[in-house]
């Protein structure tokens, strides 16, 4: 029978477990601080990601390794067990960097997104891909080190997982289809879309369940990926961000066609110049297209950089083509209804 510790005994293990948290402090709040300093000063910034990925366990480690310097200071007394005390101390230690890898994998993959046009890298669908591989490998060590039969529990895992797919159908339904939508290259976050139920915005991101659109009126849209793959969808930013639009005009049948077309290309002109979101080196055009009931309609042809730059071109030169066909004499009809009224011969 083994003997109970003295309280001497107890207060140097205590002593040493407060030590190692100390220390732990210390070198967070010392030795971290100066690598951070001195990695933000390189060219590449994975330096930096991986000092401030571990900065938060440092302080775990350094209690772990008291605790494991406490159990061997009082091996004897039966209190521990110096094989369980180890196994414990590997499974949090094991832990511990599993956390650490996710994070800096995470964070290169952060660093990566600031240089790629790759829609997979841009969403955060590929960082709960690479959080999910990373922690089932660490639960796979820790079961190794724990000494537990893998193979009966991928068995057992086999055979509930067709149960959880059942349960989880719109979840995975969800996570395949947002997999799908980056695959195809159509849709990346960034780009400026209209769904066929008529909202429109840009995708800020497509993750593990659904898209989000940020709208214009600053509202958000979410849709799950499985209705976003069967909907119509317009993209504004593919296969570029440029763009053609058509401003509808009528003038009446009495106007000289010819001096329509000239004066409406000067101003147009003279609206695309004077707007930065207008590609400048376009010439703008018309086609006429309809005899209507009360005016000869054409299309007016401009081009801008992208999609929220039609909107101010449109207002200045919708403002600039209304005083300049006044100034002209060019007439906008507007339609007009004759009420006869029958003479009965009454007074």
């Amino acid at each position: 029978m083994h003997n109970l510790p003295s309280l001497k005994e107890y207060i140097i293990a205590g002593a040493i477990i407060l030590f190692s948290l100390l220390l732990g402090v210390i070198f967070k709040r010392i030795i971290v601080q100066w690598l951070l300093r001195i990695t933000s000063k390189t060219a590449w910034k994975g330096d930096v990601v991986i000092v401030n990925a571990s900065k938060g366990v440092f302080i775990y480690l350094f209690l772990i390794a008291g605790l494991l310097a406490a159990a061997i200071y009082m091996p004897g007394y039966g209190l521990f067990k110096k094989e369980s005390v180890l196994l414990v101390l590997y499974v949090l230690t094991t832990l511990c960097f599993t956390v650490v890898v996710s994070r800096v994998l995470t964070g290169w993959i952060a660093i990566y997104q600031e240089s790629t046009d790759s829609p997979l890298v841009k969403s955060t669908i590929l960082n709960y891909i690479i959080k999910s591989i990373v922690f089932v490998i660490g639960f796979l060590i820790i079961l190794q080190i724990l000494k537990i039969p893998i193979t009966p529990l991928l068995t057992a895992l086999g055979v509930g997982g067709l149960a959880v797919a059942l349960a989880l159908q719109t979840t995975l339904s969800n996570l395949f289809a947002g997999i799908q939508i980056l695959a195809a290259k159509n849709l990346h976050p960034g780009d400026f879309v209209k769904l066929e139920s008529g909202d429109d915005g840009f995708i800020v991101d497509i993750n593990w369940r659904s898209t989000t659109i940020r709208a214009l009126s600053n509202k958000i849209i979410i849709i799950p990926n499985n209705k976003l793959t069967d909907s119509v969808i317009n993209n504004f930013s593919k296969p570029e961000e440029e763009m053609s639009i058509l401003i509808g005009v009528g003038v009446s049948y009495s106007s000289d066609l010819e001096k329509v077309e000239r004066v409406t290309i000067e101003v147009a002109r003279e609206a695309m110049a004077a707007n930065e979101g207008a590609v400048h080196e376009f010439d703008p055009f018309i086609r006429y297209n309809k005899f209507d009931a009360y005016s000869i309609n054409f299309n007016v042809i401009l081009r801008v950089k992208s999609y929220v730059d039609q909107f101010l071109l449109q207002h200045e030169f919708i403002k600039m083509l209304h005083k300049r066909y006044k100034e002209e004499g060019i007439e906008i009809p507007f339609p007009i209804t004759t009420i006869i009224k029958a003479d009965t011969g009454e007074k």
